[in-house]
């Protein structure tokens, strides 16, 4: 991010500011389908269909491990998640989309593209490649979730 002017440390009023505005804009998309941003990100979490164990979800999510087990028993309510035993280690839960889920993402998904197309602009590609090498360089040592790719 050498070619960004100014240091690291100048993002981050700017990066706090443009997540704001996004999620102000994007939770209008939601509210019509009486979804939080929190609950987008756990579904966009989930949408690589591979599960996650609820720990890793609370941290990619940022949210507090009793707050996300609140929102997963509700989009567990709303059959959009479900919850298993991971088979790899038994005392840990995993948690996936079901179909509902995996389609209620993709239909919100191209709505909230449609949403935000009229904000694209050259570069936005890099910009987000860019700040993907950031965030690698800021927590080197925790596995990220990737983010879905742009469809």
């Amino acid at each position: 991010m050498s070619d960004l002017p100014g240091s690291a440390a100048d993002l981050l009023p700017l990066l706090t500011r443009a997540e704001r505005l996004l999620s102000r804009r994007v939770g209008g998309v939601l509210a019509a389908e009486s979804l939080s941003i929190e609950a987008w990100r756990v579904l966009c979490l989930l949408a690589d269909g591979r599960g996650h164990p609820m720990s890793a979800v609370a941290t990619e999510a940022s949210l507090p491990p009793g707050t996300l087990t609140k929102l997963v028993d509700q989009l567990v309510d709303r059959n959009l998640v479900f919850r298993r035993i991971d088979p790899a280690d038994r005392r840990r839960i995993r948690a996936y989309l079901t179909a509902r889920g995996r389609r209620e993402h993709e239909r919100l998904s191209a709505q909230i593209r449609a949403d935000l197309a009229g904000l694209a602009a050259p570069g936005d590609a890099d910009l987000a490649a860019r700040l993907g090498d950031l965030i690698g360089r800021l927590d080197p040592d925790r596995h990220h979730i990737p983010a879905p790719a742009p469809a």
